[in-house]
């Protein structure tokens, strides 16, 4: 039987959220300075969460 692990079942999860936010970006039609905008507030929040995360496990 077929047994997904942890690591494999978030890298799964990472890559479905990657090609849904592809998809609904490429499909706003809004300008492209805007556009430009919004597709880099994940990476953003993501580098603030992880440095976040860093800092309290120091503690």
């Amino acid at each position: 039987m077929l047994t997904i692990k942890r690591k494999q079942l978030i890298w799964i999860l990472f890559l479905l959220l990657g090609f849904s936010y592809f998809s609904v970006m490429s499909n706003l039609e809004i300008h492209n300075f805007w556009k430009s905008l919004v597709v880099v507030m994940p990476i953003q929040a993501g580098a603030i969460i992880y440095v976040t995360y860093l800092r309290w496990s120091r503690q």
